[in-house]
C-alpha cells in the first residue's frame, strides 16, 4: 500500500515552531487562503450568485475552497503535529469547520442585512465574516485539532 502521508524519521523530525512563528505561517498561509477565498465568492457573484438565496451559497463553495486549501498547508508547514495524529484529527477538523462553515456564512448573512447599502458592502460582509471564523480557527486548531501531545504523552 502506498501511504500520502510524509514520513518522519527520527533524525528528520523537525521542532514545531514556537507560537509566532506558528502565527506568521497561518498569517500567510490565512492570507493566501483568503485571497482564493474572496476571489472564488468574487467570481460566483460576478456570474450571478449576487442575490438571495445563492449569494450565500456563493459564500459557502468560496469558504469550503478556502478551507480545504487552508487545512492541508497549515497540516503540513504551521502545525507539526499535524502530519501525526490520522482519524481522530480529521474528525476533529471537520467538527471545527463545520461550526466554523455555519459562523462564516451566518455572518456573512447578518452584515448584508445590517451594513448599508454600498458598493463595498458584500466586501466588508465578507471581511467580517472571513476574521471572525479566522479567529476561531487559530484557536482551535492550535490547542484542539493540532495539539501538540504533553510530554507524558510521546511516546519513545
Amino acid at each position: 500500500m502506498v501511504s500520502t502521508e510524509p514520513q518522519e524519521s527520527k533524525q528528520a523530525a523537525v521542532a514545531a515552531p514556537g507560537l509566532i512563528g506558528q502565527l506568521l505561517r497561518f498569517a500567510l498561509i490565512g492570507g493566501f487562503c483568503a485571497l482564493l477565498d474572496y476571489g472564488t465568492y468574487t467570481g460566483e457573484r460576478a456570474l450571478g450568485m449576487d442575490s438571495s438565496p445563492w449569494v450565500n451559497v456563493a459564500r459557502a463553495i468560496s469558504f469550503i475552497v478556502g478551507t480545504t486549501t487552508a487545512y492541508f498547508l497549515n497540516r503540513r508547514f504551521t502545525f507539526s503535529a499535524g502530519v501525526k495524529q490520522g482519524k481522530g484529527q480529521i474528525g476533529g477538523f471537520v467538527l471545527l469547520y463545520t461550526v466554523t462553515f455555519f459562523v462564516a456564512v451566518g455572518m456573512n448573512a447578518l452584515m448584508l442585512q445590517v451594513l448599508p447599502q454600498a458598493g463595498w458592502q458584500p466586501t466588508g460582509a465578507w471581511v467580517i465574516s472571513q476574521g471572525t471564523a479566522t479567529a476561531i480557527n487559530f484557536v482551535m486548531l492550535k490547542w484542539v485539532v493540532f495539539r501538540e501531545p504533553k510530554l507524558e504523552e510521546k511516546t519513545p
